[in-house]
């Protein structure tokens, strides 16, 4: 058990919950002016913050690739994120336009961007991270299917980070039937799409920094729901109660992104459901073909030390 702690423990290094940044680029026939922003707390883990930002931004179109000058990075008035401005000049007038982004590479594995692109009266949208870092942007209004389709597939992608995975392991280790597992699943959904469709629509933003805790939290509490309260009742008012602080990465995400729930959070509730069925056929194959593991009790205790640990490092960082 001790080899297995040591060995998961490091996970919260890498389940950083709420890591995004955003930019736009306008475009003038062959020249573009591009800015992006980026929450202050992502640069001190950047080297040469400027150099490798730009480096990992690449853009191409009217006939070749765009030629960058002019670039600066600086903190806005607020002290909250660092901005960064370059202009861009294309061989030639750009109707199509590609982009390659890998901030991931220089910040956190699960770093979501999300670019913003403007050529005259028409605009559009491209999210890029480690699974998707190339995009084509056509400028022409996407039609209603292909909007539908794409926030579909970002909720599938937003809803399989390492974050989301520890809480559904810790909810699948709390079912103690069947049954219960299904009014598990329900709680945790509803509550945290609750949330992540009402948020948009007020002018709450809380931190990145809470949401992170919070959710590292739920992962804790959790596991000593387990350890500790075997026979509680209800359990699924406690799942309720903490699927609302998941909520809010999802709520942060469209925000950010402009997304519509309805598209977006049906693709969140599918990759959830199939990590759950996945995660419980994994915990029936353990808990029948080796009890005396005990892997529900040593299963809860890791997550515990992954959620304190997880806590302690976004707290401090």
């Amino acid at each position: 058990m001790k080899r297995l702690l040591l060995i998961l423990i490091p996970l919260p290094l890498a389940a950083h919950m709420v890591s995004m940044s955003t930019s736009e680029l306008r475009l003038h026939g062959p020249k573009g002016q591009f800015e992006l922003r980026m929450p202050i707390y992502e640069v001190p883990h950047i080297p040469g913050a400027e150099r490798s930002i730009f480096d990992n931004i690449q853009f191409t179109g009217g006939g070749g690739p765009a030629r960058r000058a002019g670039q600066e990075c600086r903190e806005d008035p607020a002290g909250a994120a660092l901005v960064c401005t370059a202009n861009y000049e294309f061989p030639g007038d750009v109707e199509q336009l590609e982009a390659e982004i890998t901030l991931f590479a220089i910040t956190v594995p699960n770093h979501i961007h999300i670019l913003r692109a403007v050529n005259g009266s028409k605009s559009d949208q491209a999210v890029f991270d480690a699974s998707f870092t190339h995009a084509t942007i056509a400028f022409r209004p996407p039609t209603s299917f292909e909007m539908m389709m794409k926030q579909f597939g970002a909720g599938v992608v937003r809803a399989t980070g390492l974050a989301q995975l520890l809480f559904l392991a810790a909810l699948v280790l709390a079912a103690r039937s069947r049954r219960e597992l299904l009014w598990l699943t329900l709680a945790f959904a509803t509550a945290q799409f609750v949330v992540a469709a009402a948020m948009p629509l007020t002018s709450f933003a809380p931190a990145p920094r809470f949401i992170e805790a919070a959710a590292a939290l739920t992962v804790a509490y959790l596991a000593v729901e387990i350890l500790l309260l075997p026979d509680a009742g209800k359990r699924w008012l406690v799942v309720a109660a903490l699927g609302l602080f998941h909520g809010f990465y999802f709520a942060v995400f469209l925000r950010t992104a402009g997304y519509h729930a309805l598209y977006f959070l049906p693709g969140v509730l599918l990759a959830e459901v199939v990590m759950i069925a996945a995660l419980a056929v994994c915990v029936h194959w353990l808990s029948t073909r080796a009890p005396l593991l005990r892997p529900v009790p040593v299963s809860a205790a890791a997550l515990l030390m992954i959620g304190l640990a997880w806590f302690a490092i976004r707290l401090r960082s």
